[in-house]
């Protein structure tokens, strides 16, 4: 992101505003964007039409001049209804089934009250804890690994009725993040997706821009292994080779 500078947050928000618009996937006459300044921190908020949009617009905000910070509060329309107590269960169960997750403890909110639906096996390998509102998931608490942390990430995407997932998953103890560390967490996504073939793919990550190549048998398997790339934390682009059909 750009280095913050002393400017006027009317002249910042303008500029994200406009740099937005310069954004084909974003579409803020039928999709409005609400965009604060703060020394130096962004925060965007509304609904955008798909993750695409989401992530090339958070990516467009933090190039502007004066922006150090960029707070994605965007949400994306959902792929059926449910309420909050729904999509809560649904993430548990899966964050419980997650072989990669055993270790892990698993607490929710219910009602303003923590329930604790699994112990960690050792205190180190981590504690999530699940909270969900308005459609919004909220994953707290710690992690063993970058990996587990993204992982934790799209099983709450691939939740139906999830709007947004806010990861405030601290990973102990810390690692440091590298393309290559975006690769492996899109390899595994696409292994564990029943509707992506990804023994027919090849995932390289540049400066966060991730690369998809390959053969997929349909259109519908070339956008799922898309979307996947899509919903793992710190990809800010995907280029989709994927060669569909004959």
């Amino acid at each position: 992101m750009a280095a913050a500078e002393e400017r006027s947050p009317l002249h910042v928000v303008g500029e994200v505003h406009a740099a937005l618009r310069r954004v084909p996937a974003v579409d803020l006459d039928r999709h409005p964007i609400e965009v604060g300044y703060s020394g130096g921190t962004v925060t965007l908020e509304g609904e955008v039409s798909d993750m695409r949009a989401k992530r090339r617009a958070v990516v467009a905000a933090g190039r502007v001049a004066g922006v150090s910070e960029v707070v994605d509060h965007l949400c994306v329309p959902v792929a059926a209804p449910m309420g909050d107590e729904m999509i809560r269960d649904h993430v548990r169960d899966a964050l419980l089934e997650e072989p990669a997750l055993l270790e892990h403890g698993i607490r929710v909110g219910v009602d303003g009250v923590v329930e604790t639906v699994r112990a960690p096996a050792v205190p180190e390998r981590g504690d999530i804890f699940v909270e969900v509102r308005e459609g919004v998931v909220r994953l707290s608490g710690s992690v063993a690994g970058l990996g587990h942390r993204r992982l934790a990430g799209v099983l709450a995407w691939w939740i139906p009725g999830t709007r947004d997932v806010r990861l405030d998953l601290e990973v102990r103890p810390p690692e440091q993040d590298a393309d290559l560390e975006i690769t492996d967490a899109i390899r595994m996504v696409h292994e564990k997706d029943p509707f992506v073939g990804a023994s027919h793919l090849r995932v390289t990550t540049v400066a966060g821009v991730v690369h998809l190549e390959g053969w997929v048998p349909s259109e519908v398997e070339r956008d799922a292994a898309e979307l996947d790339a899509w919903y793992v934390d710190g990809v800010r682009d995907v280029v989709n080779r994927i060669e569909a059909g004959r």
